[in-house]
């Protein structure tokens, strides 16, 4: 099975611009879809895979922080590397705010391009793969039983089987075994990594 490489969109209502900048990203293996306008863009299907988007701040109609707002509501993130053709920097504040992976002014080279492209794309990678995980957490969070939530709130509060039992009501006995069906059910190696699984629910 071959693998797919990262795409790229690039949205410059300067053609001679967004043509130069897909065909930079092809020749460094990725592949790239450009667009005129933040319109065009958004009419665009999501990518099913790795993907960044490297956007022009200056576009008619919808302009670049505008793209960037509908993009928080409509493709949450999804890492948007800024071009500008002057350093603005109250406008770049805004969009690194925002959430924005890179702001890049114009000229710019095209390894700081392709570098800031790598790193939005471990971005993507890394945010896919902790939402992964935290709802794989949740759903084995979702098998245990209300009892055992409770010893879950307990436990990773830092409180003894005793003490737990005791703001439960219930024997120090119980509270062990509630705890090794947590830790089963959870699939937890130790207290710490229950811990750490509590803090992503």
């Amino acid at each position: 099975m071959s693998i797919v490489a990262p795409l790229v969109y690039v949205v410059d209502d300067d053609e001679s611009v967004r043509r130069a900048l897909e065909r930079l990203l092809r020749a460094a293996g990725f592949r790239a879809v450009g667009c005129a306008s933040a319109e065009e863009f958004l009419e665009q299907p999501p990518a099913d895979g790795p993907c960044c988007l490297v956007l022009d701040e200056c576009l008619p109609g919808l302009d670049g922080l505008g793209l960037q707002r509908a993009l928080a509501e409509r493709r949450p993130g999804l890492p948007v590397i800024f071009l500008t053709g002057h350093a603005d920097v109250p406008m770049s504040v805004r969009a690194m705010k925002a959430g924005a992976a890179d702001f890049l002014t114009k000229p710019f080279r095209a390894d700081e391009l392709l570098a800031a492209v790598r790193q939005a794309l471990e971005r993507y990678a890394r945010r896919r793969q902790e939402s992964a995980e935290a709802e794989e957490v949740r759903r084995r969070a979702a098998t245990l039983s209300p009892r055992e939530r409770q010893v879950l709130s307990l436990v990773v509060r830092g409180l003894l089987n005793k003490e737990a039992g005791r703001a439960l009501g219930v024997t120090e006995k119980t509270i062990k075994v509630h705890r090794a069906r947590v830790m089963h059910k959870m699939r937890a190696e130790s207290l710490p990594d229950l811990v750490r699984m509590a803090g992503r629910l």
